[in-house]
């Protein structure tokens, strides 16, 4: 078994939305009198959940949730989904499922590969649900899918177009144009976490994600406890100080740096591989001026990979969830809208806003019953 289980009932309901898939592969969302059940599954990287609701974005009937063991593969999770989703299905009676899945997915539901998890290489994951569930069935990454969520139900509604970021583990997003999942021409699309940042970036690791995802954050910060003289040098470069200014500044420099990766040490009992992006948000918030430095590089280049989003797409929202974000104003949106600004084409810089998500860790679950309610029509 899988980490733990969770179940959840819930009471209260609102009226769901059906939706229609034209010819041309849209999805148009409207009021349904039928109110049917429908069941959403989200498969992370790290957790995994299943509900029954219906796609209005209201109370959920139930949820189930579970944390993934990566060791297990992709049969584990499969059997977890099992496990999961077949007593709801048996008591909900859902009539149609949708599935966000933490990879890319081409249009037929064939999940392309997980960057976390092994073993989901060119497999079938529509048809494996459809066989297994008995219900028709649409799969979407799961980034789309929570950004299909934000713009119909949260920060996004009303807007058009809606550019959803998660920022956690790694860097998910979506495009939502017109109502429905921008899905281009390939199987995959809006991989802002694979920007490759400066033309100095030709390996296929030196990506977005390395600077500002979860993982990206605490190799930075691990690197800095290694050597923080070397990194605290940084702020003497381009300075216009006399020379006897400077030495005093080197000095305070190096006593700061001491102080704060001390600290740093200590918040993880002296053992930098266990230093984590929570724990550098913390010491930030707590003063340490070395880890407010390397949250603000990150943010610096999460704005420019946003800025460039801005560029190409100039949608007139966009939504940003996922752990990272949740450092809070100050500290995450307030910085990285200042550094939006600063790599953003000049003549859109006032035409968008940034907006924190707003549906929490059910998004990807209400994106889902979207989804499900699409393949429910057809």
């Amino acid at each position: 078994m899988l980490g733990y289980i969770s179940t959840y009932r819930l009471a209260r309901f609102q009226p769901a939305c059906a939706a229609t898939l034209l010819s041309h592969g849209a999805w148009i969302l409207a009021p349904s009198m039928s109110h049917p059940l429908l069941l959403g599954i989200e498969i992370g990287g790290t957790k995994l959940q299943a509900a029954v609701g219906d796609a209005s974005g209201g109370t959920l009937a139930a949820i189930a949730r579970t944390v993934v063991d990566p060791a297990g593969g992709a049969d584990g999770i499969l059997a977890e989904i099992e496990r999961l989703a077949q007593p709801l299905r048996a008591e909900h009676r859902p009539a149609a499922v949708g599935i966000g899945f933490g990879g890319p997915v081409d249009r037929a539901g064939r999940v392309v590969k997980s960057h976390h998890i092994h073993g989901w290489e060119d497999f079938p994951l529509a048809d494996w649900a459809r066989e297994r569930f008995g219900l028709p069935v649409i799969v979407a990454n799961d980034a789309d899918t929570a950004a299909l969520a934000e713009s119909r139900h949260g920060a996004g509604r009303g807007a058009n177009p809606v550019f959803y970021i998660t920022v956690g583990t790694g860097i998910g997003a979506g495009l939502v144009l017109d109502g429905h999942i921008y899905h281009g021409h390939g199987v995959s699309v809006a991989e802002l976490g694979h920007l490759r940042p400066g033309l100095h970036a030709e390996g296929p690791d030196q990506i977005l994600e390395s600077y500002a995802a979860g993982w990206g954050i605490a190799a930075a910060a691990q690197a800095r406890l290694r050597d923080p003289m070397r990194y605290r040098l940084g702020e003497l470069r381009g300075n216009r100080r006399r020379p006897e200014d400077i030495r005093q500044r080197l000095i305070e420099i190096e006593e700061a740096g001491e102080a704060d990766a001390g600290d740093l040490l200590d918040r993880c009992d002296g053992q930098p591989e266990r230093l984590s992006t929570k724990l550098v948000v913390e010491a930030a918030t707590a003063g340490n001026r070395m880890a407010a430095e390397i949250l603000r590089q990150a943010w610096q280049a999460l704005g420019w990979g946003i800025a460039q989003a801005i560029t190409l797409l100039s949608p007139e929202v966009v939504v940003i969830g996922g752990g990272v974000a949740l450092a809070g104003k100050e500290l995450f949106f307030e910085p990285l809208e200042c550094e939006v600004a600063r790599y953003v084409f000049p003549p859109l810089k006032d035409s968008y806003r940034i907006m924190p998500a707003s549906l929490g860790e059910e998004v990807v679950i209400h994106g889902a019953l979207l989804l499900a309610s699409v393949a429910r029509s057809g």
